[in-house]
């Protein structure tokens, strides 16, 4: 009988709850996904753990069961993906987050674990955080538009020529929307 990876997605609110462990193994799905042509905040590879793991720490420290939310996926126990949902917490616009850094590691592309991470962001944002509605800003050119398409997303317009990744590449920044949640 073949075997079959079982994916667990883990939510994680609080800094102190991000072992040594899983902080160098999303430090180090960061510098894959970046280094084989990822859009997933450092445009410009190759990056190494000097770059990111300032960044990692960063975003990390920032988590709250309130406005700040990481969600992993493992598969046998080896992160496959992860992700940052983000909540202002002013009012005017505290009924919407900020989806970032959606990433799967190379390794684990094509099996799923983008999606299932974006369906359980959406469920988390929906009925622990009571969002109405989830925000994104993707890189052109990549395909991400189609990606998140697929899951209900749709674009609500463009930076044109916002990401200049080299003097002849230059890309819109795609800003999107998911609602209702």
């Amino acid at each position: 009988m073949p075997h079959e990876n079982i994916l667990g997605l883990v939510q994680i609110t609080n800094p102190h709850d991000i072992a040594p462990e899983l902080r160098q193994e999303l430090i180090d799905c960061w510098i894959a996904v970046t280094n084989t042509g990822g859009a997933a905040g450092f445009p410009f590879p190759p990056v190494g753990e000097d770059n990111v793991a300032p960044v990692a720490d960063k975003l990390l420290g920032r988590l709250n069961p309130q406005r700040s939310r990481l969600l992993i996926a493992k598969t046998d126990g080896i992160l496959a993906g992860w992700v940052i949902l983000n909540r202002d917490p002013n009012r005017l616009v505290g009924h919407w987050g900020t989806v970032h850094r959606l990433q799967t590691h190379p390794n684990w592309r094509g099996r799923g674990i983008g999606v299932a991470l974006a369906h359980k962001l959406r469920k988390i944002a929906r009925d622990e955080l009571g969002l109405e509605q989830l925000h994104l800003a993707a890189r052109g050119g990549e395909g991400l538009e189609k990606f998140y398409g697929r899951l209900g997303w749709r674009e609500i317009g463009r930076w044109p020529e916002a990401l200049r990744l080299a003097p002849d590449d230059t890309r819109d920044e795609v800003l999107m929307v998911l609602t209702p949640l």
